[in-house]
């Protein structure tokens, strides 16, 4: 009798533990599709469930920061990142994701480093790449910006808002002939592209062609309204001063 009782207990072991493991497989997938789907608020406590059960779960704690910056809390995102790259040294995007973190903190530097951590081993990372660029551009350094912004173009067919970031970042450096001819190019091809729109109108209404210029801002303006906010393109979108100066001129000519 005591050897069917323990027989019976073992398998109640065997099939309670995988119904465990379901569970938890579970969860993650709903904080996944949470995050995935842009319901931050509802992923987060998911997550947090999550990792009560699975504190070691390097994937886990950077998806649970990024959900974390998303709600504005850099500094807690960046402890998560942190913590995903003591469990995952070798994995590049707990470092992208603390970079962009740290972005957000206009801890420029520290940004900077875990973007070279990842280019040093992976040199045509395209992400690293732009987000590099973006730091280099906050630091006021343009032309090192436009080099690592085509880089990430280079890097990445199809990477429009690299080439649309070049092109401002050459206009920054008085490149204008340059600049000019690639956002073109950009909307020959991409014609619903509206940061190369707007771009477009601020360098024309700059370069004394109004009319063209307000041609571009009406498709631009159509397809997407912050690009009236100056606050938005530099802090968010990341501008440079010149472009966005010209733009917010030109937009305050045309209101008037």
């Amino acid at each position: 009798m005591n050897r069917l009782l323990v027989l019976l207990l073992s398998l109640v072991l065997v099939l309670v533990l995988p119904v465990q493991a379901l569970d938890l497989q579970g969860l993650y997938e709903q904080a996944l599709t949470a995050s995935r789907q842009g319901d931050f608020a509802e992923a987060l406590p998911l997550w947090d469930r999550f990792l009560e059960q699975a504190p070691e779960d390097a994937a886990a704690l950077s998806n649970r920061g990024n959900v974390r910056l998303a709600l504005g809390d850099a500094s807690g995102a960046i402890e998560d990142q942190s913590a995903s790259i003591v469990l995952a040294p070798e994995e590049s995007d707990p470092r992208l994701n603390r970079g962009t973190a740290e972005e957000a903190l206009q801890e420029w530097s520290a940004a900077a480093d875990d973007y070279l951590w990842i280019l040093e081993r992976y040199p045509d990372d395209a992400s690293a790449l732009y987000n590099l660029a973006n730091v280099r551009g906050s630091q006021g350094d343009w032309p090192q910006a436009r080099s690592l912004y085509g880089q990430a173009a280079l890097a990445r067919p199809g990477f429009a808002m690299a080439r649309s970031s070049e092109a401002l970042a050459a206009w920054q450096s008085g490149d204008l002939d340059w600049a000019e001819a690639e956002l073109r190019k950009l909307i020959r091809r991409y014609p619903l592209f509206a940061d190369a729109r707007a771009a477009l109108s601020g360098l024309l209404w700059r370069e004394g062609s109004s009319g063209e210029a307000e041609s571009h801002w009406a498709a631009a303006a159509g397809l997407d309204q912050r690009y009236r906010q100056a606050d938005w393109l530099q802090q968010v979108r990341r501008w440079p001063p010149q472009p966005t100066a010209d733009l917010m001129a030109f937009l305050a000519l045309e209101a008037s």
